[in-house]
């Protein structure tokens, strides 16, 4: 046998490797993907600040625990053949050619369209059942909460650079303060003024496009009272990265002692704000 054969492993260890392989990679996962769920999990956004977060969080959770097996076993793979199929020495051969494992590639190639399906369903069936996602849909939303024809309008205007929150319920008053009440749905109606925005209620997990002449709608029904993060998620313009504030989620009680403040503050600018309108469009295009 020559130095050059005698470098490479014997063909006979395939199947050890396979088995070597698969009881690491199984040893990996069964540690890795618990430690993910339990201490990794809780930290994982956005949170459970409102029932579109809490849904967003679990849905994060469960692609990260099946995403881990996969990883894990790239890994493993990898580290593997790099500690076991290398030549020693100096010599340098090439080794014996590879022509494949059908039942490996067909063993890979149902697995990973079993989970791509599995979770293009369970995506779908979880959209429509829980009523959105926190995205804007539209116009015409086709999933919608089963509260949605009791929900709190709130009308979101984004401009540059800043945005304002009108409540037709409550006498078309325009804030510069986005409060909301706490478990009561809300229905956001998103606009712009001006150029492209995109509505980001970060730990609600709303996230809805702002487009002027464009009516976007979006749901959430805050869990419990507390702050939240509003940012604009497109670029707007020189000073997008100052288009931020700060939502409030407030009682029964604090809300409604809060929106009747708001319309006695701004009586006097509400009456000269134009009729409530799912879109408005600026002075010039108007006057065009």
């Amino acid at each position: 046998m020559s130095e050059s054969s005698a470098a490479l492993p014997p063909m006979s260890a395939g199947p050890r490797h396979g088995v070597r392989i698969f009881a690491t990679w199984a040893i990996a996962t069964a540690i890795v993907v618990p430690v993910m769920i339990w201490v990794v999990g809780p930290h994982i956004p956005p949170g459970s600040t409102s029932q579109q977060a809490r849904d967003q969080h679990d849905v994060n959770v469960a692609l990260t625990a099946l995403a881990m097996p996969v990883l894990l076993m790239i890994w493993v793979y990898f580290g593997y053949a790099v500690r076991n199929f290398r030549q020693e020495g100096e010599v340098v051969v090439d080794g014996p050619p590879i022509t494949g494992n059908a039942r490996i590639q067909a063993t890979w190639l149902i697995v990973t369209s079993v989970m791509v399906l599995g979770l293009a369903v369970f995506g779908t069936i979880d959209l429509l059942s829980t009523g959105g996602s926190g995205g804007g849909e539209g116009p015409a939303p086709l999933a919608k909460p089963a509260d949605a024809a009791s929900a709190l309008q709130v009308q979101v205007i984004g401009q540059q650079w800043e945005w304002t929150f009108r409540y037709p319920g409550y006498g078309g008053v325009e804030t510069t303060e986005l409060a909301l009440p706490v478990g009561r749905e809300v229905e956001f109606h998103v606009t712009s003024l001006d150029v492209a925005h995109s509505f980001w209620a970060y730990e609600l997990a709303v996230k809805a496009d702002a487009i002027p002449g464009s009516d976007n709608v979006a749901y959430v029904k805050a869990l419990r009272t507390g702050s939240f993060q509003v940012r604009c998620a497109e670029l707007c313009g020189l000073w997008h990265g100052h288009m931020n504030t700060t939502g409030s989620v407030l009682t029964d009680a604090g809300f409604a002692t809060w929106i009747a403040n708001e319309q006695k503050e701004n009586a006097a600018v509400t009456k000269d704000l134009p009729p409530y309108s799912h879109v408005y469009y600026p002075a010039p295009l108007r006057n065009g």
